[in-house]
C-alpha cells in the first residue's frame, strides 16, 4: 500500500483521507459481519495468517483516485457459514461504511477468501466422537 491520499478541496481548504484510513474503515466494517473469523494477512506455507483487530489494515488493500476507491479484502471465514451471504453482506457494509464515512465512491469491493476458521470446541468434539466409535 502507497501513501497517497484522496484530497477533497472546499472553500474552507483540503482534506485528506489516505488509503490507510480507508482501510481501517473497510477492515472494520468487514469484522462486523456475522461468519467473519478475522483478516487474513496472505498465505505463507499454504496457512492463512489470521491477524487481529490492530492489524485490520493489513487484511485490506485500497485503491483510492480522485473520488472513487477500489477494495480488496482477504477474509478468514467461520465453518458452516454460507460464504456467498457473508461475502455479499461485507460488500454491502464496505461499501456504506467508506461512502459514508470517507465520501468516496466505491466501484468494487473484491472479497478473498482465504481460510476457514475450525473452532477449538468443534475440533475436540469431532476427536472424542471418532474416538468412542472405535471402542
Amino acid at each position: 500500500m502507497d501513501d497517497s491520499n484522496q484530497s477533497v478541496v472546499n472553500e474552507s481548504g483540503a482534506v485528506k483521507i489516505s488509503e490507510e484510513v480507508v482501510a481501517i474503515i473497510a477492515g472494520i466494517a468487514a469484522m462486523e459481519v456475522p461468519g467473519v473469523a478475522g483478516m487474513s494477512g496472505g498465505i505463507a506455507g499454504g496457512i492463512a495468517e489470521m491477524l487481529g483487530r490492530k492489524n485490520l489494515s493489513k487484511g485490506v488493500k485500497v485503491e483510492v483516485g480522485e473520488k472513487e476507491a477500489a477494495i480488496d479484502l482477504y477474509i478468514i471465514v467461520e465453518y458452516g457459514c454460507r460464504i456467498p451471504d457473508v461475502a455479499w453482506e461485507i460488500q454491502e457494509k464496505v461499501k456504506k461504511a467508506v461512502e459514508t464515512m470517507a465520501g468516496l465512491h466505491v466501484v468494487e469491493v473484491n472479497i478473498h477468501i482465504q481460510g476457514v476458521n475450525i473452532e477449538k470446541d468443534h475440533k475436540k468434539d469431532k476427536n472424542e466422537d471418532d474416538g468412542s466409535k472405535l471402542r
